[in-house]
């Protein structure tokens, strides 16, 4: 019989709790109060009896020191084990929003290497191959992602402004426009964009008539990285219709709101 190997469950163990520790702090955190709450209405009827007593004891009693000093050593202690649990769940809560920040920012930090790396990589493959073989390959690009993602299968969205298929292909949405309403949508946005400094990516979905996303609550565009630079290919969907496909030379970043 193999014995159970102890060190490699207890590092697994460990890389676990450590990966969801958010998780696990906030659970605590959450536990904790809800105990906190249950024991301080059970403590509630010892602390009553506890004043009614000190208010019989100091009924003649004209020191209010004293009474004071009186409810602090014997009410007080009634309530001491829910403000210590209350306490350390403030601090699970607290830990598991400090954790999330941190990851946030790792995150962040690791999202703007890997689009500076992907934009140089875009530049020299364009300086290596030539503008027009390097449109072909976003064509391919583009191309895959609606056979990837078939409008049959998919829901599109009657925006009202204009009658042409499209596709995002940040939302992975088909919806309804044309290549003119888009690329003034884009000048607009833009000229938002050099008075107010950034632009959210849900407004630009706001102003396709789509709904907003968790997504377009993260990203958006940032002056410092260039303006809006809508990317069209024209594509059939699998259902024969001609399909505008709209990607972006300038995609769209987490902590776009920062000028620094």
């Amino acid at each position: 019989m193999t014995k159970p190997n102890l060190s490699a469950i207890a590092k697994e163990l460990k890389g676990a709790m450590i990966q969801h520790s958010p998780e696990i702090l906030t659970g605590i955190g959450i536990a904790g109060m809800i105990t906190t709450t249950v024991m301080a209405v059970k403590s509630t009827p010892k602390a009553l009896d506890l004043m009614a007593e000190l208010k019989e004891k100091h009924k003649n009693d004209t020191e209010k020191k004293e009474i004071a000093k009186d409810v602090v050593t014997k009410v007080a202690p009634v309530y001491l084990p829910s403000v210590i649990t209350g306490g350390l769940s403030i601090a699970c809560l607290i830990g598991a929003s400090s954790v999330n920040a941190r990851r946030n920012a790792a995150l962040a930090t690791a999202y703007t290497l890997s689009e500076s790396a992907l934009k140089e990589y875009q530049e020299k493959v364009v300086a290596t191959i030539g503008e027009k073989k390097e449109k072909n390959v976003r064509d391919a690009i583009a191309k895959d992602k609606v056979d990837k993602n078939p409008v049959s299968n998919c829901e599109v969205i009657i925006t009202e402004k204009g009658n042409t298929l499209c596709y995002d292909t940040i939302s992975g949405r088909y919806f309804t426009s044309d290549i003119e309403k888009l690329k003034r949508t884009e000048n607009e946005l833009n000229k938002r964009l050099l008075s107010e400094m950034y632009i959210g990516l849900n407004e630009l979905y706001y102003e396709l008539g789509l709904r907003c996303t968790d997504q377009g609550n993260e990203l958006g565009w940032n002056i410092n990285d260039g303006m809006i630079n809508f990317d069209f290919s024209s594509q059939l969907a699998d259902d024969g219709r001609p399909c505008l496909v709209v990607g972006y030379r300038v995609g769209p970043r987490y902590g776009y709101g920062d000028l620094h």
